[in-house]
């Protein structure tokens, strides 16, 4: 049993003054990891909840949200974890969207003690109905340790940032955690009014102290509103980073999250006059200034093109919420050293992004088990701790990107890929259950048959009628015009739902077989 542990997260303390507060390491035993490189990952989980019942949002709670979709969840965002670093898994992961815990008791949870109490069991176990008292008091960020550990990743010390109702009264039902294999020597939360708090922790690597300052800001990327909300929780961060780097000019920071910002947000919402990510946190992309510019943060989207750049998508354009950001530190022969070129976009297609649109397979609650990943891609960046010194003052850079400003605000997602990719064909399923699976919403399919009705437009496969549907209003007329009763048809469709049943989405009128 739990005695005495109340359902409570670890929660980092918070800074007095500028003084960092000693916080305990969680992991039972020191990380065996001690290789020159280390990978830091940033992952929105979208919406990882316990199972206690008690959730602030409807699609969570016990009718929808069952221990099963939880098991799902776990094992599928675990699967992409072990995909990265050669199988080895991330060595720090920032993460966004775990639920904060809504009946907090009066001690923190202690995850040592949980990964004792829970050595010798599956989580398919843990997850079976009827749950015990303990597995239902659990938070979410236990039960992803042991998703982890279960993927042969190991061990992590956690943090976990401080929840505080909003003042503003603005729903705020999220924390981030941070997992780390680096010991854990302190950490902080940084409130922010209308937002999750700034997780800021920091990481002893060998001897070399790590900072990193996990985010998600105010959602609503295009609103001016909701900008200015986000202003102050640049500034919170601003102020927090002004501080440390006073202490140390050359400190090592690593700036990551859910910014609910595209990295060039000023040039993708000229209307702005400030922009929270540039014109507040000093966010840029000339790789060299910011050796000699303090108070400037070098975004790692400007290290790819700009046809690769995106995380999410949004109205049928690509997004860049997920970020990640380096002050001058990282850039020294001292010290945490950045792996020049390393930034990536965790993309698996046919896995958790769509097979030629590489579009997100975000979430869903379809079915027993539920089905998907989240609706943003995590984001990755290699570092290494700097073990013999250099005459050089700074490392050498290849082919630094030097443009402050990109030319386009966002990418049109490319839905003619889909022709020329290896899209599977819905014939592989032997039957209408097999078609309507939780694994394959969201997934684009090759699809045969012929069309057997009108107003709404309906083919069949096997003895279901299943809905073609395009959310544009005039391409669907199109499609409609195209697609008459009778016509035998092979089109590419996506797989949806509509009012609990399965339909087939066209996003382009190229995936109608010409």
């Amino acid at each position: 049993m739990f005695s005495g542990f109340g359902r409570c997260w670890l929660m980092a303390v918070s800074f007095v003054g500028l003084l960092l507060v000693d916080y305990p390491a969680h992991a039972t035993q020191a990380p065996e990891f001690q290789a020159p490189e280390f990978q830091v990952v940033v992952c929105n989980v979208e919406n990882l909840f316990d199972v206690d019942g008690i959730a602030l949002f409807d699609d969570y709670k016990p009718e929808v949200y069952k221990p099963s979709h939880l098991l799902t969840k776990l094992q599928n965002h675990a699967e992409i974890m072990a995909m990265v670093n050669g199988g080895a898994g991330p060595d720090i992961i920032l993460y966004q969207e775990l639920e904060a815990d809504q009946t907090p008791g009066s001690q923190p949870f202690d995850f040592d003690q949980f990964q004792r109490q829970f050595a010798d069991q599956k989580l398919a176990e843990m997850l079976t109905p009827p749950l015990s008292a303990d597995i239902k008091d659990l938070p979410s960020g236990a039960f992803l340790l042991k998703a982890l550990q279960e993927q042969n990743l190991g061990s992590y010390h956690v943090a976990v940032a401080d929840y505080r109702p909003d003042p503003t009264g603005r729903v705020v039902a999220h924390v981030n955690a941070t997992f780390s294999r680096f010991p854990i020597r302190k950490a902080a939360t940084h409130h922010t009014p209308g937002a999750r708090g700034i997780l800021e922790v920091v990481h002893d690597v060998d001897g070399s102290l790590l900072f990193t300052f996990n985010n998600h800001w105010k959602s609503g990327a295009s609103d001016p509103a909701s900008e200015r909300i986000r202003e102050g929780n640049a500034r919170e961060l601003r102020k927090r980073l002004d501080a440390v780097l006073a202490a140390d000019p050359r400190a090592d920071i690593i700036i990551g999250g859910d910014f609910n910002s595209q990295h060039n947000q000023s040039e993708a919402y000229p209307e702005m006059r400030t922009t929270a990510i540039q014109g507040v946190l000093g966010s840029q992309g000339d790789e060299e200034k910011i050796r000699t510019v303090d108070d400037i943060v070098y975004n790692l989207w400007y290290e790819l093109p700009e046809e690769k750049r995106g995380s999410d998508a949004y109205r049928d354009r690509w997004g860049t919420l997920m970020q990640m950001m380096l002050t001058r530190g990282v850039y020294d022969n001292h010290g945490i050293q950045y792996v020049d070129n390393s930034f990536e976009v965790l993309i698996h297609e046919g896995i958790n992004a769509q097979i030629g649109t590489r579009l997100p397979i975000r979430w869903n609650p379809l079915g027993e088990t539920g089905g998907g990943y989240s609706d943003h891609f995590p984001i990755s960046a290699r570092f290494r701790k700097v073990v013999a010194g250099s005459n050089q003052e700074w490392m050498s850079l290849t082919a630094p990107s030097r443009g402050a400003r990109a030319a386009n605000p966002s990418m049109a997602v490319d839905f003619q890929a889909v022709r020329s990719a290896q899209v599977p064909e819905l014939r592989k399923f032997a039957s209408d259950e097999e078609i309507c699976s939780p694994k394959n919403l969201g997934h684009v399919f090759m699809i045969e048959g012929r069309i057997s009705g009108e107003r709404p437009l309906r083919i069949q496969i096997y003895e279901q009628e299943y809905g073609i549907w395009a959310f544009d209003v005039e391409m669907r007329k199109k499609i409609y015009d195209r697609l008459k009763v009778g016509q035998k048809v092979r089109f590419y469709g996506e797989i949806s739902t509509h009012a609990g049943a399965c339909q087939f989405v066209v996003r382009d009128l190229s995936w109608l077989d010409e």
